[in-house]
């Protein structure tokens, strides 16, 4: 687990409660600015279709977002930098107005078929995609450009590794045709040897 992001969210109302309904708190030593993503945070993050994006309104209410994109869309570009490609939406600009008045983002990044999930703590900022056609062919796909209208970054504060605890196993389409694809090969076969066998009874009688 990286401290920051610990040292980060235990504020002294948390200790607090902590110290209330467990009888102690966790203290936390001092911890450095920022934590490097490692290689199990890439692999993780590069193989996800979605995460959830959290930001807060300039009147303190939380708002949460969901984004989605082909597995890899959210790119780890730096040790503490990602930044994915923002498509054509509803127009209703929520996150991005948020974000205009706090940079403050959190991100959740769920693994169902594995039982695994994973919190970011960044501050993001949005760049117009029409001013950075470099940055949008670096993030994004050919065939999606035409929808890209911004590009956001986000400079990662920490990070957080949850349990599998209550984590209720989903699964894609494509991951339960994979996971049945042997199971029909398997079938198809069966049934091709039942029909030679059959024909071959059948030819035999009288």
């Amino acid at each position: 687990m990286a401290g920051r992001y610990l040292e980060t969210y235990f504020t002294p109302q948390v200790l607090a409660a902590q110290q209330r309904y467990f009888g102690r708190s966790q203290g936390i030593p001092p911890q450095p600015e920022r934590d490097p993503l490692g290689e199990e945070e890439r692999a993780f993050i590069e193989a996800r279709d979605s995460f959830y994006m959290a930001t807060v309104s300039e009147n303190g209410w939380p708002y949460v977002q969901h984004r989605g994109g082909r597995t890899g869309f959210l790119r780890v570009v730096g040790p503490t930098q990602l930044a994915f490609a923002d498509y054509k939406g509803n127009r209703q600009m929520l996150s991005t107005g948020n974000l205009a008045g706090s940079d403050r983002v959190a991100l959740f990044l769920m693994d169902y078929p594995r039982r695994e999930r994973l919190k970011i703590l960044g501050h993001a900022r949005i760049e117009d995609a029409r001013q950075h056609p470099e940055t949008v062919a670096r993030i994004s796909e050919a065939d999606v450009r035409p929808i890209v209208e911004r590009i956001v970054l986000i400079d990662v504060v920490s990070y957080d590794w949850n349990c599998p605890k209550y984590i209720t196993p989903r699964y894609t389409e494509e991951e339960v045709r994979e996971a049945v694809a042997p199971l029909k090969a398997r079938i198809a076969e069966l049934e091709r040897v039942l029909a030679l066998g059959t024909g071959k009874m059948g030819g035999g009688q009288e």
